[in-house]
């Protein structure tokens, strides 16, 4: 068993790793496509680069052997010229007749365009003939260029040729001085100006001018001269040749219009690398996108399998409507919570049938609401009914549903089940409500001795006035007016008695809190009348003082005055050591915002830091007979009034404990 085991381990561990071995050919193998584009680029790329490079040194060393032909034509123009004007200046040497060399100069000036001017001058300087007769051109030149060019050719007895100059008509020229002697002495000069444009124009070829730009150029760059009008585009290959002499530093310059390589064989080779460029990126696209797709999908089932589990797990309910109410989302806890399937509630429209028919009006007035985007924010109760037709609270939270696009399609709600918060709640109100009470009988037990001393007063009177009359009418007779006085009394007495007992009556009795309008500076004067036996008892002088602020709050009565009746037990109690013309209890009401402020301050010991974070915990008292739970039960009717309750150390002595509840505002 050990062996087959281990060979069965054996063959699996073959077959994983040709199944490995295998994936990786497939993986070498799709790479060959791109490999094999990318081999033919290269020798494209190749062959491109050889084929441009030898075409452009073909057009160079054609360019060289044209710039070349053309200085010699050029050479050989201007050497043709220059041996006719010697065997002219020979035979005006030997006395050829003026009007001779005249019609001589007329004929080299007729055959050589390139001359521009012709003169004869004799040693003194006085001009024999000249062509044309108006001499600009020669009385153009520079004095500095020709006289150095002339008195060079007087000096050594040979033809000198000046640099280039600007012509009174802003053409260049080059003059050519050749000597005359007679009797080995010199009598005069020949010379002729030369024009560079009219050379280049007629001895420049026209299959030369179709090809290249042929310039004469100085020595800083700047073109005295050019053949054609048409500029050569920047950046091209030329070739400049010294053409001294005769120029002076002057530079021939070839240069081509147009040195592109073959452009149909380009173009094809471009396309072919293009193509091959396009393809391989093709590729290189589509395998990215398969991976990004394959990430996607990955990415996308892993979301859905995410969100499935989310929407499984959570115990709110979620429920989307579209522009129109129709339910077009809804998760497994809502279709729990209502017993109906997804696919009974998409589609619907109102009414629903979770719907309760007994509260249906205000069910379709509050989804009118959220349809028009006045939902309150902080969420809405409301009731609906399962499937079996069992109610059940819910607090409903509404957002805006917004696309991918960032479009308002819709609302999405948040759906809780509050019964059985709201029968906490309720449970809750409940026991507070018999804590209230409790405490008000555990009070009314510990005022019993002071309201049996206050109500004894007005039975007493009764009993004297009662025995009084009765006595008198035993002696004697008693006039009816007497009796009546007697009577009112007895009978304002009564009902002093009997308002003592119906107010300890109310404060005790069970009953549901009563909102409504009421006046905190009245019930503040209800609960000193009520304690007022107990402050004269203890000697303690009251000072209340009002804001002219409003007064009027809304509240239950008798929850309200339990939180006077005890803050203002507590401070009697707390200046139980203070000496009798020190307790003072000071009452101040006064409006703060939109809240009614109610403060209670004492001359007692103040409250210890060791008691005042548990001041209002339940059962935490520091009086050796409390129960620790009225500071706790006026904590729980203020907050039922929507305000709160806190305490302050007086610095010069003593606590003072505020209040505060909602001011009503009273028209």
């Amino acid at each position: 068993m050990g062996g087959s085991g281990r060979n069965s381990w054996a063959l699996n561990g073959t077959a994983q790793r040709r199944v490995m071995l295998g994936s990786r050919r497939e993986q070498w193998m799709a790479l060959v496509p791109a490999a094999a584009i990318l081999l033919v680029l290269g020798l494209l790329g190749a062959l491109l680069w050889f084929m441009d490079r030898q075409e452009r040194d073909a057009k160079r060393i054609t360019l060289i052997n044209d710039a070349l032909w053309v200085e010699q034509a050029l050479r050989f123009a201007i050497q043709s010229d220059q041996d006719d004007l010697a065997q002219l200046a020979f035979e005006i040497s030997h006395g050829l007749p003026p009007q001779i060399v005249r019609d001589r100069f007329e004929h080299i000036v007729r055959n050589s365009p390139e001359i521009a001017e012709l003169a004869w001058r004799d040693a003194a300087g006085a001009t024999q003939a000249a062509i044309p007769g108006s001499f600009a051109e020669l009385e153009a030149a520079p004095a500095s260029a020709s006289g150095r060019t002339r008195e060079l050719a007087v000096q050594t007895g040979k033809s000198q040729f000046s640099p280039a100059f600007k012509s009174a008509e802003r053409r260049y020229l080059m003059e050519l001085a050749i000597p005359l002697y007679r009797d080995v002495k010199p009598a005069g000069l020949l010379i002729a100006h030369f024009s560079l444009d009219a050379l280049l124009a007629s001895q420049v070829p026209w299959w030369v001018a179709q090809q290249y730009q042929v310039t004469f150029e100085n020595q800083d760059g700047e073109t005295l001269a050019r053949k054609s009008q048409s500029m050569a585009a920047s950046g091209l290959t030329r070739h400049a040749i010294l053409f001294d002499p005769p120029g002076g530093g002057l530079l021939l310059t070839v240069e081509p219009f147009n040195d592109r390589t073959d452009l149909a064989g380009n173009a094809l080779i471009a396309a072919i690398v293009w193509f091959s460029l396009l393809a391989i990126a093709s590729l290189i696209v589509t395998r990215s996108n398969m991976k990004r797709r394959s990430l996607a999908e990955a990415a996308l089932r892993e979301e859905h399998a995410f969100r499935k589990a989310m929407e499984e797990s959570l115990t709110v309910g979620m429920r989307a409507r579209d522009l129109d109410g129709r339910i077009i989302y809804v998760n497994p806890s809502f279709c729990n919570m209502t017993g109906f399937s997804e696919k009974e509630l998409i589609g619907r429209t109102p009414p629903m049938p979770y719907w309760v028919p007994e509260d249906m009006d205000r069910t379709m007035e509050l989804h009118r609401m959220v349809l028009d985007g006045r939902a309150p924010s902080e969420g809405f109760e409301i009731k609906f009914q399962r499937r079996n037709g069992e109610r059940f609270d819910a607090l409903v939270y509404e957002a805006p549903l917004i696309d991918a696009e960032g479009r308002h399609c819709g609302w999405m709600a948040s759906v809780v089940d509050i019964t059985e918060r709201k029968l906490m709640e309720d449970m809750s109100r409940q026991q507070n409500e018999k804590l209230a009470q409790t405490a008000r009988l555990v009070t009314m037990g510990e005022m019993a001795s002071t309201l049996a001393h206050e109500l004894n007063q007005p039975l007493a009177a009764i009993s004297s006035y009662a025995t009084g009359s009765m006595k008198r009418l035993e002696t004697e007779a008693i006039p009816v007016a007497d009796l009546n006085e007697n009577f009112g009394k007895i009978s304002a007495q009564a009902q002093r008695a009997g308002q003592i007992i119906r107010r300890v009556r109310a404060f005790v009795r069970k009953s549901e809190p009563k909102f409504e309008v009421l006046d905190m500076d009245e019930l503040i004067a209800d609960t000193l009348d009520f304690v007022a036996a107990d402050l004269k008892a203890r000697h303690v002088t009251v000072d209340f003082t009002a804001d002219r602020a409003i007064a009027k709050c809304r509240g239950d009565q008798i929850l309200l005055e339990q939180v006077l009746l005890n803050l203002v037990r507590n401070a009697i109690e707390a200046m139980a050591r203070t000496v009798p013309h020190w307790r003072m209890l000071t009452i101040r009401r006064h409006q703060q915002g939109d809240e009614i402020v109610v403060s209670i301050a004492d001359r007692g010991p103040g409250i210890g830091a060791d008691i005042s974070a548990s001041l209002f915990v339940p059962f935490a008292t520091t009086k050796t007979e409390g129960m620790g739970m009225g500071l706790n039960i006026c904590r729980t009717i203020v907050e039922l009034h929507r305000g709160r309750i806190w305490f302050e150390n007086r610095p010069e002595g003593g606590a003072i404990f505020l209040f505060s509840v909602a001011a009503e505002d009273v028209p």
